[in-house]
C-alpha cells in the first residue's frame, strides 16, 4: 500500500476526541500519525495502520 507523508487517512475506529482522520507525519516500519481533531501524536506499526484504513486523501 502506497502511503506518503502529508496524506490524510480515515480510520475505521474513532479517536476519543471524535475524529477519524489522521495526518501521516512519518512512514517506515512504524507510522507517526497526528490526529486532525485534537493534534495528538502516536506511533503505530505499519501492519496495524494498513489494516484499519478506510479512505486515503492525497496531500
Amino acid at each position: 500500500m502506497d502511503l506518503y507523508v502529508g496524506d490524510i487517512i480515515t480510520m475505521k475506529k474513532k479517536h476519543p476526541c471524535g475524529s477519524q482522520e489522521w495526518e501521516i507525519l512519518r512512514t517506515g516500519a512504524d507510522f507517526k500519525l497526528k490526529c486532525c481533531g485534537c493534534g495528538h501524536l502516536i506511533m503505530v506499526p505499519r501492519k496495524l495502520v494498513e489494516k484499519s484504513i478506510r479512505e486515503i486523501r492525497r496531500a
